[in-house]
Order: C-alpha cells, then structure tokens, then sequence
C-alpha cells in the first residue's frame, strides 16, 4: 500500500491511537506526485548524508534511505518516533534523534555528521526558525529541499524593492540560490492544513554574494534596519546602536561602490549591498 494514500495514513494513525496535532504542525503528505517532485529536486546520489526533520509517518523516508548513504530523522512526537524505530529497524542507514529539532544544536549536529543535504515537510510554526539556523551554520549544507508555507516561500525568494523582501530574502540569498519548485494545494495533505505550502529548492552558492567580514555584525545590522523599514538607511546608521556603527559616522563618506545611497529604505537595498555596507562598518570599528 502506498502510504501517501489518506486511507493508508488514516489506518496508521488508527494502529497508533493517534490523532494529527495541529500544534506539532502534523500534516502528512497525501500525494505521490508531490512526493516525486521532492526527491527529483534533491538529486540525492548515493555518497549523500541527508538531515529530514520531522519525518512523520516515514514516508519520504523510506526513499531517502534507499538514495543515500546515511538519513539523520529528528521526530518530536513519541508515537511516531516509535513507529519510526519499528519501521526502520533493519535499516542501517538510518539513524532517529527524538526530540524537538529547536533544541538539537543543529549547525553542530550539520557540522558532526557531514550533512549535505537537508530534505523535509518542515513543521509550520518552527519552520522558518529552523531554516535559519541551518543558513547560518558555518558547515551549510550543499542542497536543501524543504515543504514551507507558500507565503515564506515567497519572502525567500523575493527580489530588493518588493514588499516581501527582507531578512529571511537577505540571509537565505546571501548563501544560496533559491527558487520555489512548486506550489502545493492543502488537498495534498491530511489533514489538510489552512495554508498553501511550497516546495523550496536551495542550492548553496560556491561562495557567498560577499565575503563578509564579521557574520554576526552582518546578521544584526539587517536585523536592526528591518525593524524599522519604513525609515531611511541614513537614520537608521545615524541611531543603531554601537556594536553596529562607531561613533562618528558620516555618512557623506559611505564609499560609492558599497551601492546604497542614505536616502534609500531598507526593502530597496540588494543583498550584496548590504554585505559591502556591514564589511565597511565593521572596518571603521577596527
């Protein structure tokens, strides 16, 4: 039986007592075709370690298993880390962390076990708090392919001067290309969620738009003019705080190659500007 059939998932869940938590963001992917297009994205070869967060019922990961060479699964909730254990049991390449992927460490957990790949339905709620730390990790790994909602989806990729444009565009950018792969209705989960989802392919660039000089300076300086993204960059250099910007500045001697004018608002400002902007800063610090 094909266990992206809601009757299949509806008997697991059944054998397990157990009903879908909207608060652990439990909906299973109930379409093969989506299914498909998850793993043609992933171009898994079989060298490949791959990281899934929140496998669930185990469905994509009986393929993962099968194209790769190790498959880390992190399961928050008892039962299913349970039928995961009993599912996969004769399956060395497979290895479950139980536990909340939030409290995993995981840049490190990246890092220890050579993830290169990271392939996951991404619970909702955490999802985007999730994305970022494996973005900021200092072993990125080389492709992810994630399910998220579409609207996050939509920030990801968006370009400088659009409405969905900001920190998560900037970090995720800044490392990687990333395209949306596909949209994907509610009726291709059960239960079906409130929400639109997206298939997002990140593929991680062979460097960085701009070699940043110092990466937590990088990450708060964006962090402190997105907060007030209505205002001028010049204002906001003028009054961040001074682990950010010396004393002193002028903006009149903002070099002319970094790209940003101090009349521009932070939504208009591309990602490598902001890379050159936060290396100058952090040069005038030192």
């Amino acid at each position: 039986m094909k266990r992206t059939r809601p009757s299949e998932i509806k008997r697991i869940l059944a054998e397990l007592d157990m009903q879908p938590s909207r608060v652990l963001g439990q909906n299973f992917l109930a379409d093969e075709n989506i299914l498909h297009i998850i793993l043609d994205s992933a171009h898994l070869a079989q060298r490949d370690v791959v990281l899934e967060i929140g496998p669930g019922l185990g469905v994509l990961t009986e393929h993962l298993v099968r194209l790769s060479q190790h498959v880390i699964a992190i399961e928050k909730d008892p039962r299913l880390a349970a039928h995961l254990r009993d599912t996969f049991h004769n399956t060395p390449a497979f290895h479950l962390i139980e536990g909340d992927a939030l409290q995993q460490a995981l840049p490190q957990l990246v890092e220890r076990e050579g993830v290169t790949h990271v392939i996951s339905n991404l619970p909702y709620a955490s999802g985007t708090r999730i994305l970022m730390e494996l973005i900021d990790a200092d072993k990125r790994p080389l492709r992810m392919v994630l399910m998220l909602q579409s609207d996050v989806a939509e920030r990801l990729v968006a370009a400088h001067g659009s409405k969905a444009y900001g920190l998560a565009s900037i970090h995720a950018q800044m490392y990687y290309d990333v395209v949306i792969r596909k949209i994907v209705s509610p009726s291709c989960f059960y239960p079906p969620p409130d929400v639109r989802s997206a298939i997002v392919e990140f593929y991680r660039r062979s460097e960085p738009q701009v070699a940043l000089r110092n990466t937590t300076h990088f990450n708060g300086l964006v962090k402190w003019c997105f907060s007030q993204r209505r205002k001028q960059i010049g204002r906001l250099l003028l009054n961040a705080p001074a682990p950010l910007v010396a004393s002193g500045l002028d903006l009149a001697d903002l070099p002319k190659d970094i790209g940003i004018r101090p009349d521009q608002r932070p939504e208009s400002v591309p990602v490598s500007a902001w890379g050159h902007l936060s290396n100058h800063l952090v040069t005038r610090q030192t």
